[in-house]
Order: C-alpha cells, then sequence, then structure tokens
C-alpha cells in the first residue's frame, strides 16, 4: 500500500471534521444552520462511505469528530460510527437535539466508545423553549437526556443558541444549564445564514440586548471559575472587525453533508459559483489540499481592497464570504460586518431597523414543506 501523498506546506492539516450525518430532525428550530434546501434521507451516504471518510479524516490529520445533522441519532449506525471513531483515535463529540434518545441508546454509545455529548436548548423556561423548537415535549427530552448523561458520567456541554426570542432570560439559561451538569456553556448568538438568515428580522437583537448579554456571560465566567467553561459567541451584526470564518477558509475545519459534499463551512453551498467536490468521488485528502472550493478563498491572495493592505488580514482572514456574498452580493468583498467595509454602515442601519421593529415577523420553521418558501434576505 502506497503512502498517502503529502499535503502541501502552503496548507494547514486540518483540526476537526463536521460530519452532517443527516438532515433529518424532529425539532424545527428557525435559526437553525443547515441550508434552505434540505437532503433527503436517500441521498445519505451509507455506513460503508462513513467509514470511509473517518478513515481518511483519520490520515488526513483530524483530530476531532463532531457528529452533527439535523439529528445525528436518526441514523440507527451511529454507534457503528463511534465505534470506528474510536479504533481511529478520533475524539468523538455528538451534537444533538436530544429528542428521542433514550438511556439506553446513550449507554450504546458511550459504551461504543463516545467523548462527549452536546446538548441543545432553546431556553429556560419550557413552554418558551418548545415553542422556539416548533414540537411539544421537547424541552423535557433535553432535559432527561442531560441526566443520563451524568449518570453515565459523560462529559456535558449544554449549547444555548440566543436570539431576540429568549436573550432577556439569559441569566436563567446559564443557571439551568450549569443545573443540568454541564462542565462547558456555549452561549452562542445565532449566526445569520441558511434558516437564521430567513429569520433575521424575527431573531436579531438590539445592540443594547446584545451588551447585556456580554455582561451576564462575564459574571457568570466570574461565579463559576474553575468550575464551568464559558465560550460566548456575538452576533455579527454590532461588530467592527468580522469573525474568522471557521478560523480562516479551509484553514482548519472540514465539513461533509449527508451526501457527501465536502465543504470549507456548513454554509459554504450559498455561494452558487463554486463547485464542491463529493467524498465518493473524490479523495478528502486531495479536496482538502487542492479543490477549487477550498482553494478560492484560503490564504490572502483572493482579497480585494480594503482587506487586501489590511494589517488583520492574516487574523480575520476576511471573515465570512457567504455573509459578504448575502449582503453585498459579492463573496470576495469585505465582510460587511468589519468598520472598513463600505457595506457596514448600510448594515448598521438595517440592524437598527429590525432589531427595534415593534412587530417582528413570524417564525418560518424548518420543516421541509417550509424549505420550498423561505428566502433569505439581503442588506
Amino acid at each position: 500500500m502506497t503512502a498517502p501523498a503529502p499535503i502541501p506546506a502552503r496548507v494547514p492539516a486540518p483540526v476537526g471534521l463536521l460530519a452532517e450525518l443527516t438532515h433529518r430532525c424532529p425539532l424545527q428550530c428557525p435559526y437553525c444552520s443547515n441550508p434552505l434546501e434540505l437532503e433527503r434521507q436517500a441521498s445519505e451516504l451509507s455506513t460503508a462511505q462513513w467509514i470511509n471518510v473517518l478513515d481518511q479524516a483519520a490520515d488526513l490529520g483530524v483530530l476531532q469528530l463532531h457528529l452533527s445533522g439535523g439529528e445525528p441519532t436518526a441514523r440507527r449506525d451511529l454507534e457503528q460510527l463511534v465505534a470506528h471513531a474510536a479504533k481511529r483515535q478520533l475524539y468523538s463529540n455528538l451534537i444533538t437535539s436530544g429528542y428521542g434518545v433514550t438511556r439506553d441508546r446513550l449507554a450504546a454509545l458511550t459504551a461504543s466508545g463516545l467523548d462527549h455529548l452536546q446538548i441543545s436548548i432553546q431556553d429556560s423556561d419550557p413552554v418558551n423553549a418548545d415553542r422556539i423548537a416548533g414540537v411539544p415535549g421537547a424541552h423535557a427530552r433535553k432535559v432527561a437526556l442531560a441526566g443520563f448523561a451524568r449518570a453515565l458520567d459523560l462529559a456535558l456541554t449544554i449549547n444555548a443558541p440566543i436570539h431576540r426570542q429568549n436573550v432577556d432570560n439569559l441569566a436563567a439559561i446559564i443557571e439551568f444549564a450549569v443545573s443540568l451538569g454541564a462542565r462547558r456553556v456555549e452561549v452562542a448568538h445565532v449566526q445569520y445564514y441558511g434558516w437564521g438568515l430567513a429569520n433575521r428580522a424575527a431573531l436579531l437583537p438590539t445592540r443594547q440586548q446584545v451588551v447585556q448579554s456580554i455582561d451576564v456571560v462575564a459574571k457568570a465566567r466570574h461565579q463559576y471559575k474553575g468550575v464551568v467553561t464559558f465560550d460566548f459567541v456575538a452576533p455579527d451584526y454590532y461588530a467592527k472587525r468580522p469573525k474568522p470564518c471557521m478560523g480562516g477558509w479551509g484553514r482548519g475545519i472540514i465539513n461533509v453533508t449527508p451526501s457527501g459534499k465536502v465543504l470549507p463551512c456548513h454554509a459554504a453551498q450559498s455561494i452558487p459559483a463554486l463547485k464542491f467536490d463529493s467524498v465518493t468521488d473524490r479523495p478528502l485528502r486531495d479536496i482538502w489540499a487542492n479543490s477549487e472550493a477550498f482553494n478560492a478563498y484560503r490564504g490572502t491572495a483572493w482579497m480585494k481592497e480594503p482587506c487586501r493592505s489590511c494589517e488583520f488580514k492574516e487574523a480575520d482572514w476576511g471573515g465570512c464570504r457567504c455573509q459578504a456574498l448575502a449582503l453585498t452580493g459579492d463573496a470576495a468583498n469585505a465582510d460587511p460586518m468589519c468598520a472598513k467595509s463600505p457595506s457596514h454602515g448600510e448594515i448598521a442601519k438595517l440592524a437598527l431597523v429590525e432589531s427595534t421593529a415593534a412587530d417582528p415577523p413570524a417564525l418560518i420553521y424548518r420543516t421541509p414543506a417550509s424549505a420550498a418558501g423561505a428566502r433569505s434576505p439581503t442588506g
């Protein structure tokens, strides 16, 4: 057997693989990061194909495997995939809605080698949580799953997506997450791609609410110092500097969709000019190092002004390409969240108007039926 070709020196080895095993999900969260056009079960990779992806990822240098969806436990072969990940010494993190996961199922996954469990919650208030998830009883099932994780001594992270319709409850949400036994709490303001972008006018908090959320997290970090780790992600729409997309396009993360398309980030398919290769047609290593899509915005050579001459270009890597396309019409433009972008002022005005509207639009829930009619707004 010949050794795999080395990755070119100009391309760093990836650290993480986000494996979107399925787009099937019992919840209907209106901020879901999945694309508006959901992939059907019939198009999903087989067990053997996913195992091959895990082997290729391990050979490529990936260390962390994030099992996501949709709802990854909808896959009946999940235990088999977790066991193979453990065999290949991939640290496995299951990102789940918690809906429908029994104690026996979680015990089986733990016995197969699962390292970490991540449960998303919509609120500390059960009524509002179920309303946001779009499914009655979802909140109670999450609470039960957290209890199963504690009983199994499985490492637990609680992820709390924050937006206009729950941000005022953030202090209570953090207390609730800690009460569930989380040792890591991710307070992540919704990022406006996919379903989040389609629902932006209903979800975007005000600047004052964002400032207050920063203060709430700071107090929680002080209160639980040495006990609970907090990660915080602010919404881009009030930033002066953009976040580096996934640590930089094609720098550390590989995203594989349910059908096997390989993406630099989960929203990359929103850029129609790019062609994304599939693991069914091309080796993962070759896609990572040499594909047109991964090299399109890797590094800094692609940048236009003001990014090209910016002193921060190798810190934020130009920000988000998907956001630049959605809000300016050109994926190579400066991310409009950057104060240096010519579009920054327009976005600030848009945020003010949408976040302070007295009568925000109704939520568009994530369902196959609503996918056909959902349309993402632009700046």
